[in-house]
């Protein structure tokens, strides 16, 4: 079983095998027939990169921001060099995919509400916000995080001054982040579950 579990690839492809199992065995007539929602699959994938982007935004907020400064000195490069940026190549990659699944989903759906969501028309509006909070959280990740954790973590060269001062920019757009991230989540479940 270690073996398995202990391979990401592996595991992953299993989850991957599990996901095609469920839509046919729950939903096989329909994929058959040419009756199934192609557009609730990408929500689907949306949700997906979603949880994976959010879900990376808390472990940054909730977990490694605060625990840095109880690390030992010597054991912090472990951080900065292998752990953070594969967490930040998996946090800035689902946050695009989110976005780009989320319009994409929105324009499928419904005859297409990505326009009238996005200029907060009144039978979109709950959704509009929460689409508008989700795209200047993912300017935030690329255009503030990302370029200022890169100088902060020696990816690219930087003297100590810039990468103190981009380590404090990066930990204060990606507190913005946590913040914009509730009413954005409360926006997307209430116009899911609520229809509003």
């Amino acid at each position: 079983m270690a073996k398995i579990l202990g391979n990401f690839h592996l595991a992953l492809l299993i989850g991957i095998v599990l996901l095609l199992a469920a839509m046919f065995g729950l939903h096989g007539a329909l994929l058959g027939d040419g009756g199934y929602d192609w557009a609730q699959f990408l929500r689907f994938l949306h949700i997906f990169a979603g949880v994976l982007w959010i879900g990376l935004l808390y472990y940054f907020n909730f977990v490694q921001i605060p625990t840095m400064p109880k690390v030992p000195a010597e054991l912090k490069p472990a951080v900065s060099r292998y752990i953070a940026p594969a967490a930040l190549f998996w946090f800035r990659w689902a946050a695009l995919a989110t976005v780009l699944l989320g319009l994409v989903t929105g324009e499928l759906k419904q005859g297409g509400y990505t326009g009238e969501a996005l200029t907060l028309q009144e039978s979109h509006r709950t959704i509009g916000i929460g689409m508008w909070l989700g795209l200047i959280m993912a300017a935030n990740v690329w255009f503030v995080i990302w370029p200022n954790q890169k100088r902060a973590l020696g990816i690219v060269p930087a003297e100590d001054a810039a990468k103190a001062r981009s380590a404090s920019v990066a930990m204060m757009a990606s507190r913005t982040n946590l913040i914009l991230s509730i009413p954005m989540l409360y926006c997307m479940v209430a116009y899911a579950h609520f229809g509003l």
